[in-house]
């Protein structure tokens, strides 16, 4: 079985930052990070991201609130952060708290500064098949690491265990764009390992570490698990890769999808740059 490792990924997509950047004329985009309380995965994503953004030379401001403050006050200063010229995209940890009300937040999220495609508008733009909006960077790598390794679609049967608008959702519509034929599965879904088994890809993002094994894959398919973690302190993923020997392919869980996600938010930083500073040369 060939490890899928998310650094050869993330190296093509250094290169082209660097060519993109080469058309700011030596601006310096500014990533703005939202973040409520103090959640594990939450600051761990927040390290990978702030660690990538200084390796490109890309500056990043944190904005870290109490899990205390209420939705209003949060309100108000999130629409501060959304208004600021200097901060050139967003990126919201997400679920905010149950007392925040989330919807109020994502309305006010200018979509051009929406770094991991949660915006109504850049979620209709995926579902109806445009180049021009974000889609969530989690998504985007799962693409990127199956284009970057020749991985065709095709004409061939994805399978996705998981339904929400992080990952299962738009990597259904992204495969679908690739002309595959998808297949969504979920905690409802009967006879999911038999499912699972006829598929060419399979896309992981369940959210239980380690629940799919080898009874869950087919012969020579393409592994890719989106899931994070956290058993006894460790991150693994939703795959127990120790646990399958018949997969061709298979990105591992850590230095998988998550060493892309980071660069696809760089390069999504970027390309919102590069929108602000064209609007700016028109007008």
């Amino acid at each position: 079985m060939i490890l899928l490792y998310g650094a050869d990924t993330a190296n093509i997509i250094k290169k082209e930052i660097e060519s993109m950047r080469k058309s700011l004329n030596g601006y310096t985009p500014t990533l703005g990070i939202v973040r409520i309380g103090v959640s594990p995965a939450d600051l761990s994503y927040e390290k990978g991201a702030v660690k990538k953004m200084e390796s490109l030379s890309l500056n990043t401001k944190v904005f870290e609130f109490d899990e205390s403050i209420s939705s209003d006050e949060f309100l108000i200063e999130f629409k501060k952060i959304n208004d600021d010229k200097n901060i050139d995209g967003i990126l919201l940890f997400r679920p905010l708290p149950k007392h925040i009300d989330e919807k109020k937040v994502i309305d006010e999220l200018d979509e051009k500064k929406d770094l991991d495609g949660i915006s109504y508008k850049n979620i209709a733009k995926i579902f109806a098949g445009e180049k021009d909006g974000f889609a969530p960077c989690t998504t985007k790598a799962v693409m990127k690491i199956i284009e970057s390794n020749n991985i065709e679609l095709e004409g061939k049967n994805v399978v996705i265990v998981g339904r929400s608008m992080v990952i299962g959702k738009p990597v259904a519509m992204m495969a679908l764009s690739k002309n595959a034929t998808v297949t969504i599965c979920h905690s409802k879904t009967e006879n999911l390992k038999e499912i699972c088994k006829k598929a060419d890809v399979l896309i992981v993002a369940i959210g239980k570490a380690k629940m799919i094994n080898e009874d869950y894959i087919g012969d020579n398919a393409t592994v890719i698990d989106v899931g994070i973690n956290f058993v006894d302190g460790k991150i693994c993923g939703d795959v127990d890769l120790s646990n399958v020997t018949n997969a061709s392919m298979a990105t591992p869980v850590p230095k998988g999808v998550g060493a892309v996600t980071t660069s696809v938010l760089a390069e999504h930083l970027v390309i919102a740059a590069k929108n602000k500073l064209d609007c700016e040369i028109i007008s």
